[in-house]
C-alpha cells in the first residue's frame, strides 16, 4: 500500500516540480534558483505575495479566487483592491522598511491589508485577535508598528492598552466588522477610505533584505518571539510545489482557521492562488457549523490542525456525515486513535504534515505513504538527525529532538530584535526545532510533542502532549490541558484540566482510573479539574500559562489522596 502511494506520491511532485519551474523560468529567475537549490536547497531569487498576487491576476483574471460569505473576488479584484489598501496606506506616510501591525478575524480586508503592505515595501504583523492586555502590549511594542489596522470588535481591548504604547500609532479601523459598531472614533481612520483610491499599483520596489512580515508565536508558555521573514527569503515559492502537486485547478478549498497563523495564509489562501483554486474563507471555526459550510460551498480540500478533529469528532453523528465532495484533509498533530474513525465517518483522506513557522521551511508530509499516525519521512535530500539535550543521538524508538541541517549562507531562522534565540535557534549548522520526534525501524518518524512541553515527573521523562490524547480518548473528555504543578516533594506532579462533551458527566478518580489502562504509572495525572471552557488563542490552542498560573485550586482532585483540595 505504501509503495503504490509513494509512487503516485514521486508523480505528483516530479510534475509540481516541473510547474515550478516553468513558472520560474516565465519569471526569469530559472537559472539562479535551479543553482541555488542544488547546493543549498533555499532559492536564490523569492517572491513577495505582492508580486504572486500580480502575477496571478495577469494569469486569471477575472476567475473567481475568493469567496467570503455571499461575496465573490476574482484574482483581478484582490490584487486591485490591495493597490487601494497600498495607495491609502502611502497618503497616511507609509513606506518602505515601516511596521503595520493587523488585529482583524478572517476576512477579504484582511488580505488586501496583508499584500497591500507589500506593494509598499512594507512589513506587516498579523496579531492573534485573542490576545489581551499585556500579551498585546508586548506585541504592539515590540515589533515597532507605526500603524495599527483593527476591527471595531476589538477597539475595546485596543483602548486599555493605548495610554502605554511607546510610540504613537495611526489607527485604521474596519468598521463593516464592527459587531454593531456604527462611529469612527476620534483620531481614528476608516479603513473604507482604502477603497476609494485608485487601483493601480504604486511604483514602490522593495529591498530583498528589508522585512517582509513578523508572525509571533503562539507565546501559550511564555513571551511570544517574532519569527522575521525577509522579501529576499519569504519562503513563498516553495508553497508552490505541493500547491502543485496536491491541488487541482478546479479545487475549491477551505479554511475556517484564523488568517494570522501561518496554516491558513500559507497552506490554503496562498497555495490556492498558486495554483488557480477557489479559497473560500470562513470567519471562524464552528464545529456545529462545519460541515454546512463544506457541503453548502463544494469543498474538496481543507486543513486541520491540534484539537479541531477530536472536537469535530465529538459532535452528535448525523445520517449525511459522509455526504460531502472532499477529496482529503491536511492535518498537523491528528491524535493516532481518531485517524481512521474520522476517515471512516466523513468519508475523507487524512494527509499528515509536519512544519513551523520558526522551521526554517522545514516541512514533512505523510500522503498516504506512511502508516497512520507517522508524519512521515523527510525528502531523500533533507538532512536530520533526533538528539537528546547532549545532542547526542538517540536509537530508534526513544523521542529526541528534530534538528535539520542548514546548508544555505543565510540565517535560517531570524526572531526579531532577539539574536540570542535566533542563535539558539541555529547551533553548529544545525536549526533545533524544539519538537520531540520518534523514529521507527522503518524510518517513518512520529510526532512526540514540544520539547518545553515535556515535564520531569519521578525521575522520568513525561510528554504533555501524550498523556492529553489518552485522556481525550475518553468518550465524555472534549479537550485536556496536561502541566506540571509543584509537589510537596523534590519533583512535580501532573496536573490535567478537562473540558466535558456537552451533556456528559464525569467523575474524576473514573477518569484516573481509566487512564491507568494506557499510561505508565507515572504519567497518569494525580490531579484532575473539571472546567466549563478553557482560555484559547484563535487556533484552538489552549492557553497553558492561564493554566498553570491557577495551579491546584479549591475543587481540584487529588487522586493520591482521593479527595477534593478544600478552598
Amino acid at each position: 500500500m505504501y509503495l503504490m502511494a509513494n509512487s503516485k506520491l514521486v508523480f505528483s511532485f516530479v510534475k509540481g516540480l516541473l510547474t515550478f519551474f516553468k513558472d520560474e523560468m516565465g519569471r526569469g529567475t530559472f537559472p539562479a534558483n535551479f543553482s541555488s537549490l542544488v547546493k543549498t536547497q533555499e532559492f536564490a531569487e523569492d517572491m513577495s505575495w505582492a508580486e504572486l498576487s500580480e502575477e496571478k491576476a495577469r494569469q486569471y483574471g477575472d476567475r473567481t479566487f475568493l469567496l467570503y460569505e455571499d461575496r465573490e473576488f476574482s484574482f483581478r479584484q484582490m490584487d486591485e483592491n490591495a493597490n487601494r489598501a497600498a495607495n491609502f496606506l502611502r497618503t497616511l506616510g507609509a513606506g518602505k522598511a515601516k511596521g503595520v501591525a493587523i488585529i482583524m478575524a478572517n476576512c477579504p480586508q484582511y488580505l488586501d491589508v496583508y499584500i497591500g503592505s507589500q506593494k509598499l515595501g512594507m512589513y506587516s504583523i498579523p496579531i492573534n485577535t485573542s490576545l489581551r492586555g499585556d500579551s498585546l502590549l508586548y506585541i504592539l511594542n515590540h515589533s515597532d508598528a507605526e500603524f495599527i489596522v483593527i476591527d471595531a470588535e476589538f477597539l475595546d481591548a485596543y483602548k486599555k492598552i493605548a495610554d502605554k504604547l511607546e510610540k504613537r500609532k495611526t489607527v485604521i479601523v474596519n468598521l463593516s466588522a464592527g459587531a454593531g459598531a456604527s462611529a469612527l472614533p476620534q483620531d481614528m481612520l476608516n479603513l473604507a477610505d482604502a477603497y476609494k483610491q485608485p487601483a493601480q499599483k504604486p511604483n514602490v520596489k522593495y529591498d530583498k533584505n528589508d522585512i517582509c512580515f513578523i508572525l509571533y508565536t503562539s507565546g501559550t508558555t511564555g513571551l511570544p518571539k517574532g519569527v522575521m521573514y525577509r522579501y529576499g527569503k519569504t519562503t513563498l515559492k516553495l508553497l508552490s510545489i505541493p500547491a502543485y502537486a496536491l491541488y487541482r485547478k478546479s479545487d475549491i478549498l477551505y479554511t475556517c482557521l484564523p488568517l494570522f497563523h501561518g496554516n491558513a495564509l500559507w497552506l490554503c489562501v496562498t497555495q490556492g492562488m498558486h495554483r488557480g483554486c477557489k479559497v473560500v474563507l470562513a470567519r471562524k471555526f464552528s464545529a456545529s457549523k462545519f460541515w454546512d459550510d463544506i457541503r453548502q460551498y463544494k469543498i474538496t480540500a481543507f486543513n486541520t490542525i491540534g484539537a479541531m478533529i477530536p472536537i469535530l469528532m465529538k459532535q452528535p453523528p448525523r445520517e449525511n456525515d459522509n455526504v460531502n465532495n472532499v477529496r482529503f484533509t491536511l492535518s498537523a498533530a491528528c491524535p493516532v486513535d481518531e485517524w481512521e474513525k474520522f476517515e471512516k465517518r466523513f468519508g475523507i483522506k487524512i494527509y499528515e504534515a509536519y512544519g513551523s513557522v520558526d522551521g526554517g521551511g522545514k516541512s514533512i508530509m505523510n500522503l498516504g505513504n506512511a502508516p497512520v499516525g507517522s508524519i512521515g519521512k523527510p525528502a531523500p535530500n533533507t538532512v536530520y538527525r533526533l538528539v537528546d539535550n547532549e545532542g547526542n543521538d538517540v536509537p530508534d524508538g526513544t523521542p529526541g529532538q528534530l534538528i535539520f541541517e542548514s546548508r544555505g549562507k543565510k540565517k535560517s531562522v531570524e526572531y526579531f530584535k532577539n539574536e540570542k534565540a535566533s542563535n539558539d535557534k541555529l547551533k553548529d549548522g544545525w536549526i533545533y526545532t524544539g519538537d520531540l520526534v520518534k523514529r521507527d525501524k522503518n524510518g517513518y518518524l512520529y510526532f512526540v510533542g514540544r520539547n518545553a512541553e515535556f515535564m520531569r515527573i519521578k525521575g522520568e521523562n513525561v510528554s504533555a502532549y501524550e498523556v492529553e490524547h489518552t485522556i481525550q480518548k475518553h468518550p465524555s473528555v472534549l479537550e485536556a490541558a496536561v502541566f506540571a504543578v509543584p509537589s510537596e516533594l523534590a519533583e512535580d506532579e501532573i496536573m490535567a484540566s478537562v473540558s466535558l462533551v456537552e451533556g456528559h458527566t464525569l467523575k474524576e478518580a473514573d477518569l484516573v482510573e481509566s487512564l491507568k489502562e494506557d499510561l505508565a504509572k507515572f504519567a497518569v495525572p494525580r490531579f484532575v479539574l473539571i472546567v466549563k471552557e478553557f482560555p484559547k488563542t484563535e487556533t484552538q490552542r489552549i492557553i497553558k500559562k492561564e493554566m498553570e498560573k491557577l495551579g491546584v485550586v479549591a475543587g481540584t482532585y487529588d487522586a493520591q489522596k482521593n479527595q477534593y483540595v478544600a478552598p
